[in-house]
């Protein structure tokens, strides 16, 4: 017998889960993190995480897919920056739990 709390709870846990999952990949997380709160090109985020276009491209599109980020165009640059505000949240506890020189500090200030 399923509780009325595990009904309320249970169409949430898919979509958690998922974004979680996306965040927990090292060179999403690291994109996150190059994120913060502010609006980066894909130009700059291959220069600060030193991979190919092609594959920060296919990492944004995984972040962007699971709604953790957003995008927009201008001219011919693609701008990014994380959706949600309470995902900076996350990424700064995560900070304060797994202390690391690429979680950078600020990501929660306003």
């Amino acid at each position: 017998m399923v509780s009325t709390v595990e009904q309320d709870i249970q169409p949430a846990i898919q979509p958690a889960a998922r974004a979680l999952k996306a965040m927990a990949h090292p060179l999403r997380l690291h994109i996150l993190c190059v994120l913060g709160n502010t609006e980066v090109n894909v130009q700059d985020i291959v220069g600060e995480v030193g991979t190919s276009q092609s594959n920060i491209s296919q990492h944004l599109a995984i972040l962007r897919d699971k709604g953790i980020i957003t995008s927009r165009k201008d001219a011919n640059r693609v701008y990014y920056r994380i959706q949600d505000r309470r995902i900076l949240n996350l990424i700064g506890m995560m900070r304060d739990v797994f202390p690391a020189p690429g979680l950078r500090e600020g990501l929660t200030d306003s």
